[in-house]
């Protein structure tokens, strides 16, 4: 499927995307180099895992063989001296930054009172500590790009108490959300945005933590969430900053109407519905 997006303001735009390694992340960050960009990737998974699908360097060759420029940087992102020093290599080697894709999570909607600390620790740490050292690090380059964004993949603020349920990781995630559209209000030049599918999307953690195949067999693809991706990071970031806004709203607005191509299943119309999701 080729949607109708202009994305040729994104032709030479260097970005820094994080949990690229696999799922929705690789999708932005190939998307990014089809359009042109010098995308740096930045996640924990350097070698073969043994259990999921996917590698930095797998993903740099998808952006260099889609036509763009990769940098692919193994770090953790809970390590806010790694993240830093990801970000600066990234701008060093790309003359500057424009655009922070705030794409890596950890799941796990155990409620509390069930889930362990250490679990909890972790979830805190690389959804909300490891957005916020993200976000962080990129602000002093993106202030000086005429073309700045960040992009938080994080739903909008649903308050309907049955959410609340999973109560640490809803958390975690509604903080992505507040903080992005935090910056939305304290940086005046910087495009702050949140992005959210309203299906459910083929991930490794959708497979593990979710449903499983079922599951995945009423997924969409992750190109789906990357497509509206590129249509936000295309924007204005003058006139389009604050707003936490779902894929399939995203692509509708541009066009794109039709979204079979991105079933998992071809021929799919029974979707499961994304958390966080009316």
């Amino acid at each position: 499927m080729e949607p109708a997006i202009n994305t040729s303001n994104l032709s030479g735009r260097a970005a820094f995307v994080t949990g690229a390694s696999r799922g929705i992340g690789a999708a932005i960050a190939v998307a990014l180099g089809a359009a042109g960009a010098k995308v740096a990737l930045f996640a924990k998974t350097g070698e073969p895992h043994p259990k999921l699908p996917g590698t930095l360097y797998e993903t740099a060759k998808l952006i260099e063989d889609a036509g763009g420029q990769a940098l692919p940087i193994v770090g953790d992102l809970r390590d806010a001296e790694s993240v830093g020093e990801a970000v600066d290599t990234a701008a060093a080697a790309f003359g500057g930054l424009d655009i922070c894709v705030n794409n890596a999570s950890a799941l796990d909607l155990t409620g509390i009172g069930e889930l362990s600390l250490k679990k909890f620790d972790l979830i805190t740490g690389v959804n909300m500590r490891g957005t916020f050292a993200a976000i962080s690090a990129a602000l002093p380059y993106l202030r000086g790009s005429d073309h700045a964004h960040l992009l938080t993949i994080s739903p909008p603020l649903n308050t309907d108490p049955k959410w609340f349920a999973g109560g640490p990781y809803t958390a975690t995630k509604y903080g992505m959300t507040i903080m992005t559209l935090g910056a939305s209000e304290t940086e005046p030049g910087v495009a702050a945005n949140c992005l959210w599918p309203k299906t459910t999307i083929a991930t490794a953690a959708v497979a593990f933590a979710l449903g499983g195949q079922p599951m995945i067999d009423r997924s969409r693809k992750p190109e789906i969430v990357a497509d509206a991706a590129l249509a936000v990071l295309a924007k204005d970031p003058k006139s389009y900053t604050g707003n936490a806004v779902m894929v399939e709203d995203v692509l509708a607005a541009e066009g794109v109407t039709d979204l079979s191509g991105y079933a998992v299943v071809p021929g799919q119309e029974d979707f499961q519905p994304d958390i966080y999701v009316d």
